[in-house]
């Protein structure tokens, strides 16, 4: 028989994050995120030292009830007293299967809530627990794999807690019955062609009917092996985090294809973890890491990940973020201006010591993209060159050359995000009268985590 779930079991969880700026509940409507929802209005009730909660409801659109769940879950929301966001998400299916993808889309929006020190909640329990190290047996997992799911780990500057993973199925069923409350039911969950569904209707009500403990002995096991995971990780000494020079994370080539192939493996998944990224499929990395090993020098080998890509440039190889489509039109850049614009980052004009380019109050440079065939003299060069060939020469990763921001005024490039000033009418340390110096200031939306 199921324990009874009451919000005093969430005090060992809790209590540790109430330094927290602002917590966040992945909010699904069903069963799980609702009962846990329900947990922590009650937990935080008269206590005046709980940081703001909003509930997170991601929409990945694949269910023609979607819209219908938004509206459940708002209204879930204003029933318990507590903030709502509905997210969309845009799921792309890729090799790995239309399930893998939607919990990429949903990460990534999760992710993008998270401000620093921020914690989001989700209801994952004791049957997800199991499942989960039930599948990644059957697909080869190793040690690292087979620890399953942590109870709380980074995720983008915030962290993830799942403080139910202790809990069964069953008891957050009776709890949400107990409570009166409405659940969403999600038609594929009935879908046994889906190997998780398939695993929970037809296998594990075989192993409960011969052990009915199987959840506690299979979750004690997953402790054991998170222990030796933890173990072999502290026994490998992890490289350096290594730097493109426009600030893109990665590893020396040399430490994922001098070692044995399980060793190299290991290594890519323990940064990856170090930086609150999931790893890979084992047998796309195994491929990766094949390819890493046998191409030549000049090669680019790359692997998606769904929420960010590996790719080898020169000597190592960098973690990059699945990259936003570019605007439309990009914008005017008024004098100290700052702007983020997807895709490309942070970019503004500041005020320059000395030397700049001189610009009026009144004028907007353009921000534009290389398109191809652009020409510049960088103020230290004696001559014009390709800006294709500088930004080659200069390192750029191929993956930010058509990202990387011009600033133009009357068809003129006056500046070249990570490579500086270039000569110009508009260069220099004397202007008109009203005029004052200013310098380009970019900052790339590079992979963060590894600060």
């Amino acid at each position: 028989m199921s324990r009874a779930l009451d919000h005093s079991l969430l005090d060992a969880t809790l209590l540790d994050l109430l330094d927290s700026p602002h917590w966040y509940v992945g909010f699904s409507g069903g069963v799980d995120s609702t009962a846990l929802l329900h947990l922590l209005t009650r937990w935080r009730r008269g206590r005046d030292d709980v940081p703001a909660i909003t509930a997170l409801h991601v929409n990945h659109g694949l269910q023609q009830q979607a819209a219908e769940w938004v509206n459940h879950c708002a209204w879930i929301c204003r029933f318990l007293d507590v903030p709502f966001k509905a997210l969309d998400a845009r799921v792309e299916a890729d090799g790995e299967g239309l399930e893998a993808a939607a919990r990429d889309a949903r990460y990534a929006q999760f992710e993008a809530q998270l401000g620093e020190g921020d914690v989001l909640f989700l209801g994952h329990h004791q049957d997800d627990q199991v499942e989960t190290l039930f599948l990644r047996l059957l697909r080869g997992a190793g040690v690292e794999g087979l620890a399953a799911m942590p109870a709380a780990r980074p995720l983008g500057a915030g962290r993830l807690s799942r403080p139910l993973l202790d809990t069964p199925r069953s008891a957050l069923e009776a709890y949400v019955a107990e409570h009166g409350l409405s659940c969403i039911e999600d038609p594929s969950n009935g879908d046994t062609s889906l190997d998780r569904n398939y695993l929970r209707a037809e296998v594990l009500p075989l192993l409960a009917a011969r052990w009915p403990g199987y959840r506690k002995t299979v979750t004690r096991a997953g402790d054991h092996l998170a222990v030796a995971a933890s173990a072999l990780r502290e026994a490998r000494q992890l490289p350096a985090t290594q730097f493109s020079c426009v600030g893109d994370p990665g590893l020396p080539v040399s430490s994922l294809v001098e070692p044995d192939s399980e060793t190299a493996a290991a290594t890519l998944r323990d940064w990856l973890k170090l930086g609150g990224y999931p790893a890979p499929d084992a047998l796309a990395l195994a491929e990766f890491l094949r390819q890493l090993r046998e191409a030549g020098a000049d090669a680019a080998p790359r692997l998606d990940c769904g929420q960010y890509q590996l790719q080898r440039f020169q000597n190592a190889v960098y973690l990059l973020l699945t990259q936003d489509n570019l605007p439309e039109a990009l914008p005017e850049l008024a004098p100290g201006q700052s702007l983020t614009l997807p895709g490309i980052g942070d970019i503004g004009l500041a005020r320059a010591e000395g030397e700049g380019v001189w610009l009026a109050l009144d004028e907007r440079p353009e921000v534009a993209i290389r398109e191809g065939g652009e020409r510049c003299r960088p103020v230290a060069r004696k001559r014009s060159t390709s800006l294709k060939k500088l930004l080659q020469e200069a390192a750029i990763p191929p993956w930010w050359r058509d990202r990387v921001p011009l600033l133009q005024l009357d068809g003129e490039i006056l500046a070249v995000g990570a490579l500086g000033p270039c000569a110009s009418e508009r260069w220099g340390d004397v202007g008109e009268e009203d005029e004052a110096s200013w310098q380009l200031y970019w900052k790339p939306a590079v992979a963060p985590g590894f600060d």
